[in-house]
């Protein structure tokens, strides 16, 4: 089928009749900007059209098809070739309306998907529920890109679409999650306790620990190896103050400004904001805090802070012989030897070099303990 023929032949026909496009437009109920397309030979008229048009023009469906008269010795061969082609066209732009359609609904879902992970936080379980409906979407839009093949290989190709976007969607979202500290969006568990928000999703565990207080943190837990009770807990921000961060502060003299910044930035009682002072000849770190002692004492948080700051201090710079942490309306003075004799374990968690699992065990873990706490402190700072 020549439709750039078929459109001479339109334009040809329209203008024996004396007939504008125009007028051949109203009488078809189309625009005028339709009929100089088809004449342009850009598109073929509809075929629920062809029949008007012909009797408007004068000739027959058969020759507005072969975009020429046809004489009668050739009319039926060229009708059954025109059907043939007729047929062959409309299926064509079937086939290119489906594949514009399909391509749309494909990038629909993808914009459903985007817009999930952007717009949604991941605690809200709309990010998910939006994220996988943009998905089957797009799944709709695929299967209509595979329409012609076989049915048990349309079928697999399509499973397999939706199990690869699965797949994608979930580590993505794993990735958010180690990289960002943040719930994971595709949670099939969600429970809530006095101390945290536990996710269980396909791929990892996350605890939320100290929700929505300064001091939350996440531990994400790939091997799903934690447990409620066997979580480490601690009161402060453990993904900045935990052995883990401050070990990489580790210096042999006081004296280093930015590390000792760094370290003291990392340790708790810094969000509330600080300066310090060193006296390396009396080898004193003298930190003062913006804040009132009685002010933050809630569950003992004052108590817990100094002896965390104390041990991880005095393990971490080794030649630091004083400390001095001080308050709008108190002072807290404590030296090395009250560490090493009073603290219990003190030598467990440093010798020589620090022991991470001693210090978690014998610092860390032990900051739960109130009594423990009060204990402590009371021997180190009071008496």
């Amino acid at each position: 089928m020549d439709i750039v023929k078929i459109g001479k032949f339109i334009a040809e026909k329209r203008k024996e009749k004396k007939l504008t496009q125009e007028n051949l437009a109203e009488k078809l109920g189309v625009t005028s900007k339709t009929i100089s397309r088809w004449e342009n030979g850009n598109y073929m008229p509809d075929i629920s059209l062809l029949k008007p048009l012909s009797e408007e023009l004068g000739v027959t469906v058969n020759d507005l098809i072969s975009g020429e008269k046809v004489d009668k010795e050739h009319y039926q061969e060229k009708l059954e070739e025109n059907i043939i082609s007729a047929i062959d066209y409309t299926n064509k732009k079937v086939c290119e309306k489906n594949k514009i359609i399909a391509e749309i609904l494909i990038m629909f879902g993808f914009g459903l998907i985007f817009s999930a992970f952007t717009i949604f936080p991941t605690e809200s379980s709309w990010g998910s529920i939006y994220s996988i409906f943009g998905l089957i979407i797009s799944l709709i839009g695929f299967a209509k890109l595979n329409k012609k093949k076989l049915y048990i290989k349309r079928l697999f190709l399509n499973l397999g679409y939706f199990v690869l976007g699965l797949i994608i969607l979930l580590g993505i979202d794993y990735a958010n999650v180690k990289l960002n500290n943040v719930a994971p969006r595709f949670s099939y568990l969600i429970k809530t306790t006095d101390d945290m928000i536990i996710y269980k999703a396909p791929l990892c565990n996350v605890y939320r620990i100290n929700r929505n207080t300064k001091n939350e943190y996440y531990i994400v837990d790939t091997k799903k190896s934690y447990t409620e009770e066997t979580i480490p807990i601690t009161p402060f921000n453990r993904d900045k103050a935990g052995i883990d961060n401050i070990i990489k502060f580790k210096n042999q003299y006081i004296g280093n400004n930015s590390n000792d910044s760094h370290l003291i930035d990392s340790l708790p009682l810094s969000e509330y904001g600080y300066v310090f002072e060193i006296d390396s000849e009396n080898l004193e770190l003298t930190i003062d805090y913006h804040i009132t002692d009685w002010y933050i004492n809630e569950n003992q948080y004052l108590e817990k802070c100094l002896l965390y700051n104390t041990v991880s201090i005095f393990s971490l710079i080794d030649n630091v012989k004083y400390i001095t942490f001080n308050f709008s309306s108190n002072s807290y003075k404590v030296n090395r030897k009250q560490a090493q004799d009073l603290y219990p374990n003190y030598n467990d968690i440093v010798n020589n070099e620090i022991n991470k699992d001693n210090f978690n065990k014998y610092l860390e873990n032990k900051m739960n303990d109130n009594e423990f706490v009060k204990i402590n402190f009371n021997k180190i700072f009071v008496n």
